[in-house]
């Protein structure tokens, strides 16, 4: 829907419809305008605005009331002269209006599952009372040969620096950091890599461990519980989950109560194709 297009080229005729109405206080079936003999009112504005996207909400009052007469306008105009009474046409409308109510049963649902007092429950059993994941500070020398890791853990335990050693020998592109990777939580490394580092304790140094990148010899920097996240962090992602439960739970219920009846009749898939069967 290109709404943009339309407030941007208002015409001259719907400013006139909107000085003429200005003087009373509208119904839903005040007449805005009309289209070889076919009303538009404000409740067809209305009612159109309100299922626009989030963005064209926050125009102006002027422009979005403007902008939507205007489509209002422009689709009868297309419409005009169209056959309803066809086949292709009565079934798409049905298809239409069956979407549409669909949509506002599910808008019902997911509205009364996120209110505030919901979100919060959510956030709190998801993470103030949550045991928070572990992350580790760790540092690694990556060489090609399990000998050369072999030496690298004989130096270190003769008292050689991490850091440098990693500096000097890692072929990591940590290297240059002395091996340092930052933090990170499970998941974020390869297996191997993660098992070995798991069962270290802050301060050792892990025998060779092999893994499709070469050979590691690992340090354990540190280890800490992972902050829990502010309710804004999560707060959309709460949300989306909270709706995706909702609208799955209702239509458990719907399954277990709704009257179904599927014809025993074969249908060749490829018939979804079949347009000519809408011309008859």
């Amino acid at each position: 829907m290109k709404i943009a297009r339309f407030i941007a080229t208002s015409t001259l005729a719907v400013f006139m419809a909107t000085t003429a109405i200005a003087q009373d206080a509208p119904t839903a079936e005040t007449v805005v305008a009309s289209v070889n003999g076919k009303d538009i009112t404000v409740g067809h504005v209305i009612a159109l605005a309100n299922r626009l996207p989030e963005r064209f909400q926050q125009l102006p009052d002027a422009d979005l009331y403007k902008g939507v007469l205007e489509q209002l306008i422009q689709q009868t105009t297309l419409s005009t002269g169209v056959d309803v009474n066809q086949k292709a046409i009565q079934l798409a409308i049905e298809n239409e209006t069956r979407a549409l109510l669909a949509s506002e049963t599910l808008t019902k649902i997911e509205e009364a599952a996120t209110t505030e007092a919901l979100i919060e429950k959510a956030y709190a059993d998801q993470y103030t009372d949550a045991k928070g994941e572990e992350e580790y500070r760790a540092a690694h020398i990556l060489v090609e040969t399990e000998e050369e890791a072999k030496d690298l853990v004989t130096t270190l335990e003769g008292g050689a620096d991490f850091a440098e050693l990693a500096k000097e020998k890692s072929t990591g592109p940590s290297g240059p950091r002395g091996g340092d990777l930052g933090w990170f939580g499970l998941g974020q490394m390869v297996p191997e890599f993660e098992q070995a580092i798991v069962a270290l304790e802050p301060g050792t140094i892990s025998a060779p461990v092999k893994t499709q990148f070469g050979w590691h010899v690992m340090k354990l920097n540190e280890k800490r519980e992972k902050p829990k996240p502010a309710l804004v962090e999560v707060r959309s992602q709460l949300i989306e989950d909270m709706k995706t439960k909702a609208v799955s739970n209702h239509l458990e219920k719907l399954d277990l109560t709704a009257d179904v009846q599927r014809a025993e009749v074969e249908i060749d898939p490829s018939v979804i194709r079949n347009t000519d069967l809408l011309n008859d």
